[in-house]
């Protein structure tokens, strides 16, 4: 990631928009998993937590198996085309590596998480976390005890709590980076700071992706649906004001993700 640019998502599905909501908390869930601190450990249950709520109203096994198919499918078109343009190795790496990660997630028996609902602890410090203050030691000394363990301990529990859930959040990620890297990049500048973008509704579009140089005072606003989209340059609120859409023109990169 360059430091000097800002850059805003905005998917055009449902199914990669809860993806992308998944990786930013997996993000999360790695970052304090990795810390070695108690605030850490407890950062990273209160985000592994979000991660289970999202699995419970999506059934993200199932999802990602046919967002994976999906890309299949395009690859395969793409195999038998004789592009000299085409890394034809690469590819077959590529169509390697998603059959191996849809036959992992077909062996996958039952709805991920399910080997939860057999560990005390962790349920106790979920149903406490759901209380504000609700994991202090006199609420919940095991967690306290927990938490109060070495290191490898602290890790091995994580890692095994959240195992299935990672698996699953693999395959995300390489489909994410595959439609990421399939972006179309152009130029554009945005009229007294907006920009309608209209999309060939013949492609399968997934995901709009604006770049901004960091040193331009705005925040984007995207907004729109499988036809077209309006995107808008905002002014940051003074004191009491509002938002408010730019006057100027300005200058942004601007990807159609259509993998």
């Amino acid at each position: 990631m360059n430091d000097n640019f800002i850059t805003y998502e905005f998917p055009l599905n449902e199914r990669i928009r809860v993806f992308i909501r998944l990786e930013q908390l997996f993000i999360q869930f790695e970052h304090h998993t990795q810390g070695k601190t108690t605030a850490d450990k407890r950062a990273a249950l209160i985000i592994f937590f979000d991660i289970i709520a999202i699995f419970k109203r999506n059934d993200l096994k199932s999802e990602t198996i046919k967002e994976i198919e999906r890309h299949v499918n395009i690859l395969n078109k793409i195999a038998v085309t004789s592009n000299e343009n085409v890394d034809t190795i690469k590819l077959q790496g590529i169509l390697t590596k998603l059959g191996e990660m849809s036959q992992q997630l077909y062996a996958m028996n039952g709805k991920v998480g399910t080997h939860l609902s057999e560990n005390d602890l962790f349920q106790s410090i979920m149903q406490r976390s759901a209380i504000p203050g609700g994991t202090c030691s006199f609420d919940l000394p095991e967690f306290h005890y927990w938490l109060s363990q070495d290191e490898p301990t602290r890790i091995k529990d994580l890692n095994l709590w959240s195992q299935p859930f990672m698996a699953v959040f693999s395959a995300i990620r390489i489909i994410l980076d595959f439609i990421r890297s399939s972006c179309h990049v152009t130029q554009e500048v945005a009229q007294a700071g907006f920009f309608q973008l209209t999309l060939d509704t013949s492609l399968p579009n997934q995901l709009i992706i604006v770049t901004l140089d960091r040193m331009q005072p705005y925040f984007v606003e995207i907004s729109g649906g499988k036809h077209r989209c309006a995107i808008r340059f905002m002014n940051p609120p003074q004191n009491t004001q509002r938002p408010a859409q730019s006057s100027e023109n300005v200058s942004f990169s601007l990807g159609c993700c259509i993998f």
